[in-house]
């Protein structure tokens, strides 16, 4: 079954009644806190406003980066607040191409929740010309037991020893990873063995996915093909679980270094390459 769900697809379901949960994953990096008031513009309708930043990350000191990785208790709380049962699908969906919604997914599959993206977000769904609504939904509470958190996850030590067995991706833009640009984390570039393949090339100028055979053909160009182990960071662990999203959907697994460049940035110690190549 796809990872990902058209506007369409979800239209129809929501018509058969089926057992969805939709939830708005709006979020951005230079406006973390405004998701919640873009959601109250105008959202799926029936969709519960989740944040990033307090349901799919926790917080703790910098050098554990900037969105570690919530307890299990916690997203389970979270889930049950946003009204999950067991045996539903949650559908996630933003308006940033699908990147935040990709950490949604990337934590409720570790926990067994059969978890989709919406193809196109929020953006996808209005060009099909379907309603939007203003309410601030608040379902009754839900009552899905998670599997613990952590498979997937690779700590600091292991995204280093990395590169020596697989291929390790860093899925930020390319002048992040050359060192040349840093505008959030104390160091610029990028882990030594990491290649670079910047996550939005997997997707067009709407924010769908590209086709199968040109998604593999961008990773096999950084040497991932099926069977390659391959793991993924970003600068705080969102838009590494998006490749893992799109790994996922071409047959591929991926591990996700949830700490990212802002972990590795922030720990005395941790060599830095810079420039084009790997290092």
């Amino acid at each position: 079954m796809s990872r990902f769900v058209s506007a369409t697809e979800l239209h129809d379901l929501l018509a058969q009644d089926a057992p969805v949960r939709l939830i708005d994953v709006r979020w951005r990096l230079d406006r973390p806190e405004a998701g919640h008031d873009d959601y109250l513009t105008g959202h799926l309708p029936g969709a519960v406003f989740v944040s990033l930043d307090r349901e799919l990350s926790t917080h703790g000191e910098p050098s554990d980066g900037r969105h570690p990785v919530p307890s299990t208790a916690t997203l389970q709380a979270a889930a049950r607040r946003w009204g999950v049962r067991e045996g539903d699908t949650v559908i996630a969906y933003d308006d940033a191409k699908g990147t935040a919604a990709a950490r949604a997914w990337w934590l409720l599959q570790q926990a067994g929740v059969d978890v989709r993206v919406l193809d196109g977000g929020l953006r996808a769904w209005t060009a099909a010309g379907f309603p939007l609504t203003t309410d601030d939904v608040e379902p009754e509470q839900g009552d899905v037991v998670l599997r613990e958190l952590g498979r997937g996850a690779l700590t600091i030590d292991e995204a280093a020893a990395f590169p020596r067995t697989g291929v390790l991706l860093d899925v930020r833009a390319p002048e992040r990873y050359r060192g040349e640009s840093e505008p959030l984390d104390p160091v610029a570039g990028h882990i030594p063995g990491a290649r670079n393949l910047p996550t939005l090339r997997h997707l067009d100028p709407d924010g769908k996915l590209l086709d199968r055979d040109t998604v593999l053909a961008s990773f096999a160009e950084v040497g991932v093909t099926p069977g390659t182990p391959v793991a993924a960071y970003c600068g705080s662990g969102v838009t590494a679980a998006h490749t893992a999203l799109v790994l996922a959907e071409v047959g591929i697994d991926a591990s996700v270094f949830p700490g990212s460049w802002s972990q590795w940035s922030n720990t005395p110690g941790r060599p830095v390459a810079t420039g084009a190549q790997p290092g």
